[in-house]
């Protein structure tokens, strides 16, 4: 459902509209201008009415018609996906089962059972409660359901969250947190996933654009800045190669574009390094025009004048040309060193794999006639239906594991026998054993990865051959849970435990029974939810197997009394104090009314914490969050967990600001790399506490092969005296980096 809304400034009139509304259904005609088949016009256009008459008393937040989301929603699908004419009839009326009188019955008896189908997925996928975690992503639960019912439904909902997220200014800021965290969380990773590249892009970009306000409008001026200078280099990279293709007759098109800015912001909080030293701003794209048959042929010819142009970095190939990608993608990816010692990263494809590079699953469908590829896309496909429908997992649980498993890059492993199975990145010997069979899984003992003997926990790497080793006498055991990958692996390892609980149970239950018969009653199901209430346990089942670990003391049972053959628990209950996760729903909707909490000189009003993984500090754009237990925290929206929190539990976030107050200091810390020097502790110790008067809690320093790494813990006010001290420490001889923690606790 569409839930954002598009920019502010609205103010057209009936007749301005209509006509925007039918300039917007033009366009979308003219997107779909080579795929239309007689007949199909008339079928959009009854669509196009449906939806337009479903809408018509419907606004967006900005004012505007609401049909004009659903007309952007299937020319994205059109003109970005590549789709057809039943695709966009479907995202023409995407919201108008939920949100509008039209049945679903309607839409079947207009547009056949397909399209309903397809729609009807749709709804469902837009129908969520916002009330508890689980609830949020039992929803994505849904989306994947239905996604292995019809790829379509899934592309038309990545259309659709992507029209919202380049709609999404009118938002309110919580809002808009929380459905960029959402994006950035499960849609952008399953936009690359189905191979539609550029979309999970723009994704993240907009996601960062709302998330990080100012880091990303910093890198995109000096992307600006900079893009002088970056295309005049280009040139001077493309030019000798140019010369190589014209002489080779190899006709191509060779163009640098430039990195997304979430990458550049990932790349500089990976490897630390400001804006200015990020080598790969850019790619180069070389992309040839090629029959089928010559492909691989003249993508390796390319390869080869660029690296004698150019060195290569041996480690920095990347060869999807002769094992694709799941999604499809092709491609050939090396890094040279260019001009003036930079390093480059050049993709070498030919027009079809670009297609399919850009439009992923629709583009590949066009060309599978006749591949072998599309059996690996069926087969990740198999793998999410065989997860899905194991319905016992829980549904944050099945998140997780979904986005380890399948969301991830993945790795090619193969058997004894030299077949190949597809693994997702970090993947271990026990995960391949029990991709294998569940069987063999659970009796594994160790592995031969390349003829040697490694542990059943040995991370796997592309291209392994591994050969796994098992006993009858293995058994699964909790710690596996912790480094298995695959929501196969896990789902049969909990299983698997649950069966041993279960044989470990019955000795509990027949312990019981000879307890409660000494009793007098017998073990009848009154008597054993008495006693599954009064120990405060999920189930009969854990009931059993805490009374054969002798976690539970049956002395207890004396204080119980017996009436006839029942037993009845002495009240009150006893006071379960195990910590859970789940916060009554009252208690929700109280706190999420508080539209605004101030910290600072009301602080006293409301207890809070700080969250010890982001350290936030005033100035900071923040959240609350309400925890279990320990009632609000505090995080800065970059907080690594933000994203997390954010998506799965977007129920418990109140929107927070802070207030001035120049009273209360707060700890933060700073790292500080630079040229060991005589003194440099003094000129760094002067400046905090001496010109800049800021508490400094503990610092350490040490050096190693004439550089020192400084951690400095000190008591600021507020964000504006951090960035200056950062800014004065950067402006000192010989200082390297300044940066903020940002991760996990403050070293102590």
């Amino acid at each position: 459902m569409d839930t954002v809304a598009q920019l502010p400034k609205y103010n057209l009139n009936e007749e301005e509209e209509k006509k925007l509304i039918i300039r917007e259904y033009r366009s979308l005609l003219r997107a779909l201008k080579s795929k239309l088949k007689p007949g199909d016009k008339a079928l959009i256009r009854t669509a196009f009415e449906m939806s337009a008459e479903a809408h018509k008393t419907m606004r967006r937040k900005s004012g505007e018609p609401y049909v004009l989301h659903p007309l952007a929603v299937a020319k994205i699908c059109a003109d970005e996906i590549g789709l057809g004419v039943r695709s966009t009839i479907c995202a023409l009326l995407h919201d108008t089962v939920e949100d509008t009188d039209i049945s679903l019955e309607d839409v079947e008896r207009e547009f056949g059972n397909e399209i309903a189908r397809i729609v009807d997925g749709l709804t469902k996928i837009s129908n969520v409660i916002d009330v508890n975690a689980s609830k949020q992503a039992e929803n994505f639960k849904k989306i994947l359901l239905t996604l292995t019912d019809d790829p379509r439904v899934i592309l038309i909902k990545l259309a659709d969250r992507l029209h919202n997220m380049r709609t999404l200014d009118s938002m309110k800021r919580e809002k808009q947190l929380k459905i960029s965290s959402e994006t950035v969380y499960v849609y952008a990773p399953l936009a690359h996933r189905m191979g539609l590249y550029n979309i999970k892009t723009e994704m993240e970009d907009l996601a960062m654009k709302y998330m990080e306000p100012d880091i990303y409008k910093e890198i995109a001026r000096k992307l600006a800045e900079t893009k002088k200078e970056r295309t005049k280099y280009i040139n001077e990279f493309i030019k000798p190669i140019k010369d190589k293709l014209d002489k080779a007759n190899l006709s191509a098109e060779i163009y640098g574009r430039p990195k997304s800015i979430h990458s550049i912001w990932n790349k500089m909080k990976k490897k630390g390094v400001d804006f200015e030293e990020v080598y790969d701003l850019f790619a180069i794209r070389a992309i040839l025009d090629s029959p089928p048959e010559r492909e691989k042929e003249d993508c390796w010819k390319v390869y080869s004048m660029i690296t004698d142009e150019y060195s290569p970095s041996p480690e920095r190939l990347r060869d999807w040309l002769s094992n694709p990608k799941s999604n499809g993608y092709e491609a050939l990816h090396t890094t040279v060193m260019g001009p003036q010692g930079k390093w480059v990263e050049v993709q070498i494809r030919t027009r079809r794999m670009n297609e399919i590079a850009e439009k992923g699953l629709a583009a590949h469908w066009k060309y599978k006639e006749g591949t072998a590829d599309e059996s690996r896309f069926d087969k990740w496909f198999q793998q999410i239906r065989e997860v899905i429908s194991n319905q016992e997992t829980d549904s944050i649980d099945f998140l997780q594991d979904f986005k380890t498993s399948f969301l991830a890059e993945e790795i090619y492993v193969y058997t004894p026998k030299g077949d190949v199975k597809m693994l997702p990145v970090g993947s271990t010997a026990l995960d391949f054993a029990f991709a294998i069979h569940s069987a063999i899984g659970v009796k594994t003992i160790g592995a031969k990865v390349n003829h040697k003997l490694v542990p059943i926990s040995h991370k796997l790497l592309s291209g392994d051959q591994v050969e796994i080793i098992t006993s009858n006498k293995q058994k699964a055991s909790e710690d596996w849970l912790g480094f298995v990958v695959t929501s196969k692996a896990k789902g049969r390892i909990r299983d698997a435990l649950k069966e041993e609980k279960r044989k470990v149970a019955d000795e509990g239950k027949y312990t019981l029974q000879r307890k409660l018969e000494g009793m007098g009653v017998p073990v009848s199901q009154h008597n054993i939810d008495e006693l599954v209430q009064w120990y405060k346990l999920p189930s009969h089942l854990d009931l059993f197997y805490q009374v054969a670990v002798k976690n539970i003391d049956l002395k207890d049972l004396k204080e119980f009394k017996v009436l006839g053959d029942k037993i009845e628990a002495p009240r009150p209950v006893k006071v379960h104090t195990e910590k859970t996760d789940f916060i009554p729903h009252h208690q929700v909707t109280a706190r999420r009314d508080t539209e605004l909490i101030i910290f600072g000189e009301s602080s006293d009003r409301i207890v809070y914490n700080l969250a010890n993984c982001c350290k936030p500090i005033p100035g900071d754009d923040v959240f609350g969050f309400i925890t279990t237990g320990k009632g609000l925290t505090i995080h800065r929206t970059n907080c690594p967990n933000a994203a997390k929190l954010l998506a799965n539990y977007g129920h418990r976030v109140v929107k927070t600001k802070w207030a001035k107050n120049k009273e209360i200091s707060f700890l933060t810390g700073v790292k500080i790399v630079g040229m060991d020097d005589v003194g440099v502790v003094n000129k760094i110790t002067n400046l905090i506490s001496g010109e800049l008067k800021i508490n400094i809690a503990s610092l350490s320093i040490e050096a190693k092969e004439g550089l020192f790494q400084g951690n400095i813990r000190l008591y600021v006010h507020d964000r504006e005296e951090l960035q200056k001290l950062v800014q004065s420490l950067k402006d000192l001889p010989g200082i390297e980096s300044v940066e903020r923690y940002d991760m996990e606790d403050i070293p102590s």
